[in-house]
């Protein structure tokens, strides 16, 4: 009975990376959908969100079953109350691609980005991939070193977000406001996905160690 349970635990865990693999997909199609103007990309991200919603959906549904019937204590519970608020930090990255997605399908046929800020929004969407990647890697590893690197990753994007802002703020901007919109919502999903993928590492943090990252931060 306890090997079989340990067996969704892990499982668990593998859903937990099937579904980074999934956004990590759907930022790379997004990015692409949105630089390049490509309407069937766009469409193809929208889609395919219900793959990560169901997944989302079906660990939920594990976890409130093995509470009910196993009643785990210690670190079997630490496990499921993580498992969950990854799935949602992971659910909600999903959601921010499909965010990208449809602002290039509602610019579509022009693109979204001025050619002056494609280097910038194509550096965020390589600088989210990796993200993601590494917090794929994190889950199934449980390596805390790599875990605590998001932070550094996430200071990039931070970076990246506040030069498309001083850029939108120039007065040399002459793309007009429907644009600056665009693009100022885009920024603020990449800055959000990035966020997400952070708070999933620090749950795998918080699991192996029982800490959080600020705790370890300060110990050391």
């Amino acid at each position: 009975m306890r090997d079989a349970y340990h067996e969704e635990l892990d499982a668990l865990s593998d859903q937990l990376v099937e579904m980074t693999r999934l956004v990590r997909s759907a930022m790379a199609r997004a990015v692409t959908a949105l630089l390049d103007a490509d309407l069937r990309l766009s469409e193809e991200v929208i889609s395919a969100d219900d793959q990560v919603n169901k997944i989302d959906a079906q660990i939920e549904q594990t976890v409130f079953d093995l509470m009910a019937r196993q009643q785990p204590v210690a670190g079997d519970l630490r496990t499921l109350i993580t498992t969950l608020r990854m799935s949602g930090d992971l659910e909600r990255m999903g959601d921010l691609a499909v965010h990208i997605a449809k602002t290039a399908r509602r610019r579509h046929p022009e693109p979204a980005v001025p050619p002056e800020l494609q280097a910038t929004v194509l550096e965020m969407g390589q600088i989210a991939e990796r993200m993601i990647a590494k917090a794929g890697s994190v889950i199934a590893s449980q390596d805390v070193e790599m875990g605590l690197e998001l932070d550094a990753d996430d200071d990039q994007m931070d970076r990246l977000h506040r030069r498309l802002f001083d850029k939108l703020l120039s007065p040399k901007w002459t793309h007009g406001v429907e644009p600056a919109v665009d693009i100022t919502l885009a920024g603020r999903y990449f800055e959000r996905f990035a966020d997400h993928a952070v708070h999933v590492a620090e749950n795998v943090v918080y699991l192996v160690t029982g800490q959080r990252p600020e705790e370890i931060n300060e110990v050391s």
